[in-house]
């Protein structure tokens, strides 16, 4: 983790960000775009996060000194046992954030079947059901990933995370499902910033619109796909 600047976007901030969660201000936003050092650490957590909810490996809970590791990495001194599962919506904007995620990273939590474990234990507890790489379309410069999350009540999220790309003054982002000969296609909304959460209706078939899609569209009155991809890449289980 880089020392404190506050010259900078706080940790705390980018932790949440590469979690999928829209806490950062337009202020914040604007100086990622901007700023090489805390673009790149947005990226290395959002790797971070990939590889957490990406683990194909068995859920087990890790071993005791694994939290003793934590609890050193964190400053926290002894660990007499497991820290407990709270929500994700009552961390915001505390130091522990950014501790959490670098914390599990140090102590392997957060790769192969530790991650799944650790993805699965939330209080808000998801079941990943798929992955997209998204890729640049030509003449765009972007890259990003996106992952179906599956919630206790079956609703669906697509989280969409988007790095190195702004948007003209007269343009924005959107999302959309495609069908793979992208004979047919859905919206789901505006990308804000670099993440977004867009819930799923419940009867779209993924088997059918399979690819994530992220377009630049015009202020121009027309609901339809401008054609202007800027990232696209299929979702797989």
């Amino acid at each position: 983790m880089v020392p404190f600047d506050e010259s900078h976007v706080d940790d705390d901030v980018l932790a949440l960000l590469a979690l999928g969660e829209p806490v950062a201000s337009t202020s914040d936003l604007a100086h990622i775009e901007e700023c090489e050092r805390c673009s790149d650490e947005l990226d290395s957590l959002r790797d971070v996060v990939v590889l957490a909810r990406t683990g194909d490996g068995p859920l087990v809970a890790p071993a005791p000194q694994v939290w003793d590791r934590i609890s050193e990495e964190l400053g926290l001194g002894a660990a007499t046992e497991p820290a407990p599962v709270v929500s994700l919506d009552s961390r915001r904007r505390r130091p522990s954030a950014w501790g959490w995620i670098a914390g599990a990273a140090a102590a392997g939590l957060v790769v192969g079947g530790g991650g799944a474990w650790w993805v699965a234990n939330r209080a808000d507890a998801v079941t990943v059901q798929a992955t997209a790489v998204l890729e640049p379309l030509p003449g765009w410069d972007a890259s990003g990933s996106a992952v179906v999350e599956t919630r206790s009540d079956g609703s669906r999220v697509l989280v969409v995370d988007l790095a190195k790309d702004t948007p003209s003054d007269d343009a924005f982002r959107e999302v959309w499902l495609l069908k793979p000969d992208v004979s047919g296609l859905v919206s789901l909304g505006t990308l804000e910033g670099t993440s977004g959460r867009f819930d799923l209706p419940a009867g779209l078939d993924l088997s059918q619109y399979s690819v994530v899609d992220v377009s630049e569209e015009q202020f121009d009155g027309d609901p339809a796909h401008s054609g202007d991809s800027i990232v696209r890449g299929p979702l797989e289980a």
